[in-house]
Parts: structure tokens; sequence; C-alpha cells
């Protein structure tokens, strides 16, 4: 089967059933603090756009192999250049992947199915800056 969006880690494509891609936009400062008068002076350093992406069971995947991209969501790696399905095209940038989890949907003897796979993608940089 193949879907009509899927998601790219490195450049390299992956086929899946997404259930949904939670975007969070995290306004992050270089510093905050309240004057005695109780004023709040902040310095923003950007919007940070980051993301949790949740995907479909392993048996509705197309092309993508299930351990195949297990092993890529887990690699040991800094950052990875992501690039995700947005209306009109794709969202792409830099960041990491803070967590990933799944669980098992069925056990038999010789295969294994999972479902809820969800994992986290943390921007490296921000979306957005102030000027």
């Amino acid at each position: 089967m193949k879907f009509t969006r899927g998601i790219s880690i490195d450049g390299q494509y992956f086929d899946i059933p997404l259930v949904s891609i939670k975007r969070t936009a995290d306004v992050l400062d270089k510093y905050a603090e309240r004057t005695e008068a109780g004023d709040l002076e902040r310095e923003i350093i950007g919007v940070y756009y980051n993301f949790t992406l949740t995907v479909g069971s392993s048996n509705a995947f197309g092309e993508t192999d299930y351990a195949a991209f297990w092993d890529k969501m887990t690699e040991p790696v800094e950052f990875h250049n992501i690039s995700l399905p947005v209306p009109g095209g794709t969202y792409d940038f830099v960041g990491y992947i803070s967590s990933v989890s799944d669980e098992y949907e069925k056990i038999l003897e010789d295969d294994v199915s999972y479902k809820s796979f969800t994992c986290k993608f943390t921007a490296k940089g921000p979306a957005r800056t102030p000027g």
C-alpha cells in the first residue's frame, strides 16, 4: 500500500500509516526575570516547532519495513534532517528524536506486530526569531 504522505529522516523516505502529527510552538527565552516592581523582562531567542508523531499498526506499513523504521528512529546520532508533511508540502528542519515508544499488538510464533508507535521530534534551532 502506498500512503499519500510519509516522512523522511536524513533523506530516507518512510511510507508509513500516519495517525497524527501534533505540533507545538515553544517560545524560548535567553533570559526572563522579574524586576523589583514586578514587571517581567525577557529576551526571546525564538519560537521552536516541535512535533509528536503517532503511527498506526506495523501491519499497515506500506513499502517500509517496521524494523528498519524503528532502527532509524532510535539511531544514536545527535541530530537528524527531518521532513514532515504539512498542508501544501513539507516542513524541513534539523532536530533530534527525544523519545520513541511502541507496544506489542500481537505476538505469534514467528512474527510480532506493533501498534501505538510514538516519537517526539525536538527542533535544534528556532523556526521563527524576533525582528
